[in-house]
């Protein structure tokens, strides 16, 4: 089992924790990871573009010249693409981007993930984030304290303080235990994690 320092929010070692190899130990699957990033950005996508083709736009009914003897190549609408005005050709429609992964490759995306960061001494556990009242100041000094700036801080519940006063750090971003996802853990550079929520990860992803 690999073993980290737990550390307080003045930034000072206090005891060593140890982690679950089921969990922060496995050996790293750049596939699955590849695709569960994939998939998030996916989901998120609107998909709500729209432009429209010849036969939706407004007009050209009537062909604007005849056929034969005017010199003009043949036309027989204002509302063909090459026209200003016309329609556009193979127009983008509202679709679905989203696709799902199983299950059991989520959870192995997440544990490789979270390996990956043990492995790279980038994963900062926390004893607790306690603050009496919402003060960016406040948060911004322990991760000083830390020695962390860009981070994903995870908390096991949704303290308002906590949230609240990362909320306009704009290299912090917070999340708990059920919303974390592979994406954030490769987009901020450290993973700072509590103690409770550090256990509390390890009973639902062993």
């Amino acid at each position: 089992m690999a073993k980290v320092s737990v550390y307080n929010m003045e930034g000072k070692e206090v005891e060593t924790m140890e982690l679950d190899d089921a969990v922060f130990g496995v050996e790293v699957n750049e596939h699955l990871v590849h695709m569960a990033v994939v998939q998030q950005l996916a989901n998120n996508r609107q998909g709500t573009q729209k432009a429209k083709t010849r036969s939706e736009v407004r007009g050209g009914g009537r062909k604007p010249w005849r056929q034969k003897g005017t010199g003009h190549a043949r036309q027989g609408s204002t509302r063909a693409p090459q026209w200003t005005g016309g329609g556009v050709v193979f127009a983008p429609t509202p679709r679905d981007y989203s696709f799902k992964l199983n299950k059991k490759e989520k959870r192995a995306a997440l544990k490789s993930a979270l390996s990956s960061r043990v492995a790279e001494n980038k994963f900062v556990v926390v004893d607790e984030l306690k603050f009496d009242a919402i003060k960016t100041k406040d948060f911004a000094k322990v991760m000083s304290n830390l020695g962390v700036e860009k981070a994903l801080v995870v908390i096991n519940d949704n303290d308002t303080n906590v949230v609240m006063s990362a909320k306009n750090i704009p290299t912090v971003k917070t999340a708990s235990t059920s919303t974390i996802n592979v994406y954030d853990i490769l987009k901020y550079n450290t993973v700072v994690v509590t103690k409770d929520a550090v256990n509390t990860i390890q009973e639902v992803y062993a």
